[in-house]
């Protein structure tokens, strides 16, 4: 059940913002009739975490668009899927930690379970990991080729998803730009499904040794 409320407010959520951003944007949905920009927003949330496909032109998107599509791409399929990104279980997982942190809860609960918090905590490392990766490799293109943080944060978050949009500027990046990019989508395919896994069967030998606790200032 919790796969599927996010799936549904992530395609229809996604929807709505890219409807609402771009209605009269001609470089995007602006040129199409009221019932052709629903479907046209609707297309773009659900393939930016799963297909890769595009009706429009990604780069004359607005700058909050491409904030809304980066976050998607990030976010990506459900776990199991054969779709990119961190998955939507994962995010799912730390809001569900984050609000129950908020709350000064300790368990993470959601429809009467308790989440283990060993899940907590591999959801979280891989979710930074990805982001940290997507910023690097973010930072590279913006040195390297000298274009703009905004759609080399775009270029770089489809590949580590492996999402397979653009919004233009691969050709023109150099050599190190491009073997980034190559790098990150064997990453992607591969890397996270693979960290993912070594969370599941990671050997516990370790939780054998207890150090003393020490507090620390959050915030």
């Amino acid at each position: 059940r919790l796969v599927i409320v996010i799936s549904a407010i992530l395609t229809f959520g996604g929807a709505a913002a890219i409807a609402a951003l771009e209605w009269n944007n001609p470089g995007t949905l602006g040129a199409f009739t009221a019932p052709q920009k629903l479907l046209a927003a609707l297309f773009q949330s659900v393939t930016l975490r799963t297909a890769g496909f595009v009706t429009f032109d990604q780069n004359a998107m607005r700058g909050a668009s491409k904030a809304v599509t980066d976050l998607l791409m990030l976010i990506g399929g459900s776990s199991g899927s054969t779709a990119g990104g961190v998955k939507t279980v994962t995010v799912g997982v730390i809001l569900l930690a984050a609000w129950a942190g908020a709350r000064g809860q300790e368990d993470v609960r959601v429809m009467h379970r308790t989440i283990p918090r060993a899940s907590v905590a591999n959801a979280t490392a891989l979710f930074v990991l990805v982001l940290f990766l997507s910023m690097l490799g973010a930072s590279v293109l913006c040195i390297a080729d000298g274009v703009s943080l905004q759609n080399a944060v775009y270029e770089v978050v489809s590949a580590i998803c492996t999402v397979g949009i653009t919004t233009g500027i691969t050709p023109q990046l150099g050599v190190v730009s491009q073997l980034v990019l190559i790098v990150f989508m064997f990453f992607g395919r591969l890397g996270i499904m693979t960290i993912s896994v070594g969370f599941m069967a990671a050997d516990r030998a370790g939780a054998r040794v207890q150090y003393a606790e020490t507090k620390v200032m959050i915030g």
